[in-house]
């Protein structure tokens, strides 16, 4: 049997989370692990039970769900579906990525799709676990995904001409394929390995993010998450977040985070940093 989506309640209405509560038990695929009165009892919640799931109303006293969010670490934050009396607060919580928006007194139809949509998002989560599970397999089987970084790492920068490479090599089986850097639209790590998207293909490797952060031409490339490095110049627009996020959107159409943590990053889009590279 598939495990269950936990899910918790966050709204300063008794007859609101209850209302809730009765839809949910009649749906044998979500668990609600906890129920909030308030925003700082959510955060506690969130927090120790790490839930799928978090139905949360946007206007309560003291803290809005809006700060509950902008309080969680990027890594603690769940799936949300926002519920409100209030339609004026709609697109905010869409730029807030949120799954769904209900307003109340929630409709039964309405409800039933907003679930629909976070089964969607569960299994398009665990599509993308799969295909890191299968590169890693391949990469195990094969011997591709090694690279050659370290052998070139370890003789220092006298052997790499220019002093960033203009190519990436990657070994696959017993070949080396040389992927050229200017190609390379963004790098996320998966795992142990990372997975290099250039000229609309994905070559698998083992190494680190910290050894392409030395390899790659920094005036290129950027790291905007722990997990993420985005070729400058595939930059198209810079979208902000409420929570101190950004969004990327590269030229392809593929959307990533720049979380808070290297949001120091954000001059090199805004100065169009890239773009004075000769």
């Amino acid at each position: 049997m598939a495990s269950r989506i936990r899910t918790i309640i966050v709204d300063d209405e008794a007859l609101s989370r209850r209302g809730l509560e009765i839809r949910l038990l009649a749906t044998p695929d979500f668990e609600i692990v906890s129920q909030c009165a308030n925003g700082r009892e959510a955060i506690t919640a969130i927090t120790t039970h790490q839930p799928d799931l978090v139905f949360l109303d946007i206007q309560m006293p003291g803290m809005s769900g809006f700060d509950v969010l902008a309080s969680l670490p990027e890594e603690a934050l769940p799936m949300v579906v926002f519920v409100t009396a209030y339609d004026q607060y709609a697109i905010r919580a869409f730029e807030a990525r949120a799954v769904d928006y209900l307003l109340k007194p929630v409709d039964d139809d309405r409800f039933a799709a907003a679930l629909d949509r976070v089964r969607d998002r569960i299994q398009s989560r665990a599509a993308i676990s799969q295909r890191d599970q299968l590169f890693n397999l391949i990469a195990e089987i094969t011997g591709s995904g090694e690279l050659v970084l370290e052998e070139l790492l370890t003789h220092g920068r006298k052997a790499l001409e220019p002093k960033h490479a203009d190519i990436l090599p990657v070994r696959q089986g017993r070949e080396i394929v040389r992927v050229p850097t200017a190609s390379i639209e963004w790098i996320d790590a998966a795992g142990d390995y990372m997975c290099i998207h250039a000229g609309g293909h994905t070559h698998i490797l083992r190494g680190t993010m910290k050894d392409l952060e030395q390899y790659l031409d920094p005036r290129l490339f950027q790291r905007v998450h722990r997990s993420t490095i985005v070729n400058l110049r595939r930059v198209k627009s810079l979208r902000a977040h409420m929570n101190g996020e950004y969004f990327l959107t590269l030229d392809g159409g593929h959307e990533l985070k720049l979380s808070r943590t290297y949001r120091d990053k954000v001059e090199f889009f805004l100065k169009g940093t890239a773009q004075k590279v000769s």
